[in-house]
């Protein structure tokens, strides 16, 4: 694996809006294969009330039937709150536990069914598990390039959110794009200025898109020096609490493609991506 570049392989955000359910099993199959392509972390699932996200209520029955024996890969899982912390601290298989910090107050609610002020103390407490448990967290900054919503969006309110969550410890952020509304240029301002202001922390980038505008976000990302990027195979998937109308995922052969043309390509077991690809299909229902 290129240890200049993490690529996070994110099929728990490319299942979790899909309204038929998919099977424990294929579930786990298909994770496995992933867990052989190189990696360097797959978002596996999520420890999130049933009601809020049923596809994903057999996460912890899925990792049961992981086999780590053989990857380096790391594991990581999304919670909501503290009960979905305590949760996923137990099981010592997961690596990192990631939690949708938005900016946005009206998402926040939606996503979280909490305030900023509220998910600021949930991100304190989730620190002091992650230490007890040794494992990192990763704070997604969400509506971080703007919202649908109504509620203001500027870089300096990206910094401000950012500066409390670096204050209280927390060493990964990932800014993140959950309608897809970001644009080449802002990629390229808003990137380098929080690795500017936070050279000690790791920040990367978790968008959504629609295809046709995924290549120029894929290139402005890695021009503006990014190191940590996240996306699914084929695009699958979005957010289930920010629209009905999914907006995908970034795929995961786009980003593969612009890395390879610049030299800069992971070094994957192409035989199991090769594998993992025929089998999302599957598992998604669609080519």
């Amino acid at each position: 694996m290129n240890q200049e570049i993490k690529l996070v392989e994110c099929p728990r955000d490319a299942m979790q809006g899909m309204h038929h359910f998919i099977d424990t099993n294929v579930k786990a199959n298909y994770l496995n294969l992933l867990l052989q392509v190189g990696f360097d972390t797959i978002d596996f699932g999520s420890f999130v009330s049933p009601k809020a996200i049923p596809q994903l209520r057999d996460t912890a029955e899925v990792l049961a039937q992981l086999d780590l024996s053989s990857t380096k890969t790391k594991l990581l899982a999304i919670v909501a709150n503290l009960k979905g912390v305590e949760a996923a601290v137990q099981h010592q298989e997961i690596d990192y536990l990631g939690f949708p910090f938005s900016i946005s107050e009206t998402f926040q609610q939606r996503n979280t069914n909490s305030s900023i002020t509220q998910s600021l103390d949930t991100v304190s407490q989730m620190l002091e598990h992650c230490d007890r448990a040794a494992k990192k967290a990763v704070v997604y900054l969400s509506m971080g390039f703007g919202n649908p919503y109504g509620d203001d969006w500027s870089i300096e309110i990206l910094e401000q959110r950012a500066s409390e969550l670096v204050a209280s410890g927390v060493e990964i952020l990932s800014l993140s794009d959950t309608t897809g509304i970001s644009t080449p240029s802002q990629i390229a301002e808003v990137l380098p200025y929080m690795q500017r202001l936070f050279p000690n922390t790791e920040v990367g980038l978790h968008l959504h898109t629609t295809p046709s505008e995924s290549d120029e976000k894929i290139r402005a990302a890695f021009e503006s020096g990014c190191k940590r990027f996240d996306s699914a195979l084929k695009g699958y998937g979005g957010c289930p609490m920010a629209s009905d109308a999914l907006t995908g995922n970034m795929a995961t052969e786009r980003v593969l493609s612009y890395l390879n043309t610049q030299q800069k390509g992971p070094a994957l077991n192409l035989s199991k991506w090769e594998e993992a690809m025929a089998m999302s299909s599957t598992v998604f229902g669609k080519g």
